[in-house]
């Protein structure tokens, strides 16, 4: 008796010293504090310090039209939303939506992030394999293609065979088909074809073994960059900054063209480009060398580096080690050798490509950043670091958010879980580039603006997200403050034609 009346004490007395629960507001007021949340989540989204004019306005609605319908469908059909499912599979669906047909009329800005030799379409590569004095050896397989080479008579080795015969013997569309086949990571079947990502990384490496001693014939070369450029104009794209390796080239006369030489080539290619197409900003370059290779060898890529800054400073804007993270050298590696180099040569370093936390990859982050580095290509294991996160956004390192690419090279499957949903729900300093597009048979970046809309972004975000993504690649590309100011004038121009042009097919189609 004694101890239950102990016990009813002390409830007695918790009880008393807890306050009494809060009293239910009111439905008006709940609204309103509802309304007022979602206005604040709305007001931090990217893109939302963007105004709209009437015009614009216009062509909004019409855009948000499209995009509502598309996720009506997916939301009652899952299956049916293209960004839930691994591209390959709805390659022909997205290229037949009105939306994304849209996206590809509009003005993007920039592709800040992209390598050289995966820039141009397989039909830039299949259009080498018509030039004179191509010869092959072996045939083409999946994992390993035939080798190809330039030359008057039959280069040194046993095997060699005058393309020209082989399609003669095969036939020109099966050798089409073939070729086609060998320069693409695309397949039917995407999840059976790559198990892990070491499968598909390891066959993203050998397209760009097999690709370079057919596009490194000077000729070729210089075709296959005017043709890139051509394609993404045409895409319109206004400005392109890409990385490379600088790889020897070649010519028939049995002369080798050494780093300077090739970037000659590009601003020359650049400049003719500029005089024919008057909406094209221009391209920059990034020396970019693989970050698999003993300290002898980086040396060597860091005087190459030096050397042409210092001879072409105006347009090799930047550094960077590229190649598979989790199989590469750590940029912890480098540190010594990094600090040494000029303060002057911009670093702009591949980073967090990973699904890892905790491990060397996702920690190229940390160094990254603390080298100083002006972007950050991928930034996927970025959100695993929220410190890290804060800090990027502090000093304004803007992140290159390539998303096919994320997917294709298996970090993500369902693009409404890429890490970047977060990103886009702040202003964070982002911008959508499309890292190899020609590997995986998509535009130069209209495929990835139309997943980073639909795919990424909240169903909310409208317009004014696409021209803060286009604005904010000419922003924080590595131009010159001049260079900037005439390509942001070019942009609006050529954005206000696309939507004077487009409110007219509106206003068309309702009368």
């Amino acid at each position: 008796m004694l101890l239950w009346s102990l016990l009813v004490l002390i409830s007695s007395s918790l009880c008393e010293g807890q306050s009494s629960p809060n009293p239910r507001i009111k439905p008006d007021q709940y609204y309103q504090e509802r309304r007022e949340l979602v206005q604040k989540e709305a007001n931090a989204a990217l893109g939302s310090d963007i105004v709209l004019n009437e015009n614009e306005k216009i062509v909004n609605e019409h855009l948000m039209s499209l995009k509502r319908a598309e996720l009506a469908e997916g939301f009652e059909n899952p299956l049916k939303f293209a960004p839930a499912r691994h591209i390959f599979e709805v390659l022909d669906k997205i290229n037949t939506s009105p939306l994304f047909k849209l996206i590809c009329k509009m003005p993007k800005g920039g592709v800040l992030h992209a390598h050289d030799t995966a820039l141009a379409s397989t039909a830039a590569i299949l259009n080498a394999t018509y030039q004179e004095y191509l010869w092959q050896r072996g045939e083409f397989s999946r994992q390993k293609g035939p080798e190809f080479h330039f030359s008057r008579t039959v280069p040194a080795g046993d095997g060699w065979e005058p393309v020209a015969d082989v399609r003669k013997r095969v036939g020109n569309i099966q050798y089409d088909e073939a070729v086609k086949q060998q320069f693409t990571l695309y397949d039917e079947n995407p999840t059976k074809a790559y198990k892990s990502i070491n499968d598909v990384w390891s066959r993203f490496a050998a397209l760009f073994m097999a690709l370079e001693p057919l596009v490194t014939f000077k000729p070729v070369w210089e075709r296959y960059f005017r043709q890139a450029l051509e394609e993404f104009y045409d895409d319109n794209v206004m400005y392109l900054e890409f990385r490379g390796i600088l790889p020897k080239l070649y010519d028939l006369d049995g002369k080798t063209y050494e780093p300077e030489e090739v970037v000659e080539i590009y601003i020359k290619v650049t400049e003719e480009f500029k005089k024919t197409h008057s909406r094209f900003a221009g391209t920059k370059f990034i020396y970019a060398p693989h970050r698999l290779a003993d300290n002898q060898t980086i040396d060597k890529y860091l005087s190459i580096a030096k050397d042409l800054y210092e001879k072409h400073g105006s347009y090799v804007v930047g550094f960077d080690l590229v190649g598979q993270e989790d199989l590469g050298r750590p940029l912890l590696d480098f540190v010594h050798k990094l600090l040494a180099l000029p303060p002057s040569i911009n670093l702009v370093f591949h980073a967090g490509e990973t699904n890892w936390h905790g491990m060397s990859t996702d920690e190229n982050l940390i160094d990254a950043v603390l080298l100083g580095t002006k972007r950050i290509g991928h930034g996927y294991a970025l959100l695993k670091h929220p410190l890290l996160l804060e800090e990027v956004k502090k000093r304004k390192i803007c992140v290159e958010i390539n998303l096919v690419s994320n997917q294709v090279l298996k970090l993500v499957n369902d693009y409404r879980n890429h890490p970047a949903n977060e990103m886009f729900s702040t202003d964070f300093p982002l911008v959508i580039s499309s890292d190899d597009p020609s590997f995986w048979r998509a535009t130069p970046l209209s495929h990835d603006f139309y997943i980073a809309f639909l795919g990424v972004a909240s169903a909310q975000q409208d317009l004014r997200l696409l021209k803060k993504l286009a604005l904010n690649s000419l922003h924080y590309s590595l131009m010159s403050d001049q260079e900037k100011g005439a390509a942001m004038k070019q942009f609006e121009s050529s954005w206000n034609y696309f939507i004077d042009n487009t409110v007219a097919e509106i206003q068309a189609k309702k009368n």
